[in-house]
């Protein structure tokens, strides 16, 4: 029966002004992202110097391009076909090979310009090759005297002498100056040998010293104390210790081609000028230079 057959019903929906869909996002996101490149174009063009923007134009001009000088500016350049093949007519050819050829004003200066650049570039790579290697010596000479004072600290015989070791750095390189104290000097009063505590405080130093490449000079000093008539001066004895000094350590190792300067300073330089009297400035000092590694014996020069 037609009363039995399921009823139908069909639902259509108009179409409103609603959703329309992402598309426009995508859009505006290329519209955002263009001009954010636009202005920092525009910024980077604005902060760039003039060099970098005669830089840039050069890097994208056509480098394959000669401009044309000619009169007529065609391809042959002013010149017609004949027998001879292209030439160029009347005879301004023979004129062009006599007349002298000009001097350009501009080029030269840019020459000059450009040895001036080329001499201030060489310089600053000079200066900075000397600031490295000065660094450099720097860090040796640092890293020197941390191994003197470490070497100080792991030998019980240096440990109890290091009041009497001075280090410090100077002008000339590291420096090691071995101090009297009061009631205990390293020489006896006259005397040109050091004492057998002077003999382990060198022996200790020359250990280290002998591990690094550097030259070495050694001098003497005294105090202001005059002298006996009989003795030697104080320049004679202050030229003695260090001989003597030198010597020890060459026992220990420290060969003559390490050594620079041996010299006898007397009482010029004392290490208190306040009281050039005081057992302090009676010393010893050993300095490594600040110089290149000496060449190995029978080396080429």
């Amino acid at each position: 029966m037609a009363s039995d057959r399921p009823i139908i019903i069909k639902k259509v929906k108009k179409a409103g002004h609603g959703h329309h869909g992402g598309a426009w996002k995508v859009a505006y996101a290329d519209f955002v992202t263009a001009m954010m490149a636009f202005f920092l174009l525009m910024w980077l063009i604005n902060t760039a110097s003039p060099e970098q923007k005669r830089g840039i134009a050069d890097y994208f001009a056509p480098a394959s391009v000669s401009p044309s000088t000619s009169g007529s500016g065609g391809i042959f350049g002013g010149r017609e076909f004949g027998e001879d093949g292209s030439r160029a007519s009347g005879s301004s050819a023979v004129v062009e090979r006599l007349a002298p050829q000009p001097v350009n004003v501009a080029s030269a200066d840019q020459n000059i310009d450009e040895g001036g650049a080329r001499d201030d570039s060489q310089t600053a790579a000079r200066e900075a090759i000397n600031a490295a290697l000065a660094r450099r010596e720097n860090a040796q000479l640092q890293s020197a005297e941390m191994t003197l004072r470490q070497a100080m600290q792991e030998m019980p015989e240096l440990a109890e002498l290091s009041r009497h070791i001075l280090i410090d750095q100077t002008p000339e390189g590291l420096r090691i100056q071995i101090v009297d104290e009061e009631g205990r000097p390293m020489f006896a009063p006259g005397a040109t040998d050091p004492n057998p505590r002077m003999v382990t405080v060198l022996r200790g130093i020359a250990d280290v010293i002998d591990r690094l490449p550097n030259r070495i000079t050694v001098a003497g000093h005294t105090d202001a104390s005059p002298t006996p008539a009989s003795g030697p001066s104080n320049w004679e004895l202050s030229s003695a210790r260090a001989n003597a000094s030198l010597r020890v350590l060459q026992d220990r190792g420290i060969s003559d081609d390490r050594v620079s300067e041996v010299r006898g300073k007397g009482a010029s330089e004392p290490l208190f000028p306040d009281d050039p009297y005081m057992a302090g400035n009676r010393r010893l000092s050993i300095v490594l230079l600040r110089e290149a590694p000496v060449l190995p014996p029978g080396g080429a020069l």
